[in-house]
C-alpha cells in the first residue's frame, strides 16, 4: 500500500547546506520524498512511500532521515493536526458539512486539541475514527493508518517535555 505523509525538521548547523542535505537524503533512501520550501533552518519532506503498514512506512522514513541528518530534530509528522477544512477535503465533504456534523454531535465528536476563536485543531486520526464508527463515509485506509501513526509519533515526541513528577497530579484531574 502507498502512504503519503510529511515530516518536518529543525536543522542544526552541523546538518550543512541545502544542496548537501538533498544529496545525503537521496543516498540514504529518501528518493521517494519531495522537499518542500521551508523557512531557513527547517526541512519539510513530503513522502509517498510503499510499505506493508503505515508504521513501517513512517519508521523507515524516520530511520532514513536519522541516518542522513543525525542532528536534525523532528518538529511534526503529518497528517495529524488538522482543521475542519482539512478533514472535509480528505473525506470528500464540504467544510460546512463537517462543521454541521461537529455541532450536531457535539457530545460525541472528538474534542479539539486546541480550540481557538477563529479555528480549532483536531487529531485527524480521532476524527476519522469517529466518522468510521458513524458509517456512511468512504475513508482511505492508508490515510486512516498514517494519521494514527503520525499522531503516535507526535505524542511520543512531545513526551520529552513532560515533568514526570507533576504528571501524576495532573493525570488524576484530567482522566
Amino acid at each position: 500500500m502507498e502512504f503519503a505523509f510529511t515530516l518536518k525538521y529543525q536543522l542544526s548547523r552541523e546538518d550543512g547546506h541545502q544542496r548537501e542535505l538533498v544529496d545525503r537524503l537521496m543516498d540514504t533512501g529518501c528518493g521517494d520524498a519531495l522537499i518542500r520550501h521551508s523557512p531557513p533552518g527547517r526541512l519539510s519532506l513530503a513522502f509517498h512511500r510503499t510499505a506493508a503498514s503505515a508504521d513501517e512506512a513512517l519508521i523507515g522514513a524516520l530511520r532514513d532521515i536519522r541516518q542522513s541528518l543525525p542532528t536534525a530534530r523532528l518538529i511534526e509528522a503529518g497528517p495529524d493536526l488538522v482543521g475542519l477544512t482539512d478533514v472535509a477535503e480528505l473525506v470528500g465533504v464540504t467544510r460546512q458539512n463537517m462543521r454541521k456534523l461537529m455541532l450536531t454531535h457535539i457530545a460525541s465528536f472528538p474534542p479539539p486539541v486546541h480550540e481557538g476563536n477563529a479555528s480549532s485543531v483536531w487529531h485527524l486520526s480521532q476524527v476519522l475514527s469517529w466518522m468510521a464508527a458513524r458509517g456512511g463515509y468512504l475513508l482511505n485506509p492508508s490515510v486512516v493508518g498514517m494519521s494514527r501513526s503520525a499522531m503516535q509519533v507526535n505524542l511520543i515526541k512531545e513526551q520529552q517535555h513532560l515533568d514526570l513528577c507533576g504528571e501524576a497530579r495532573f493525570k488524576a484531574l484530567i482522566f
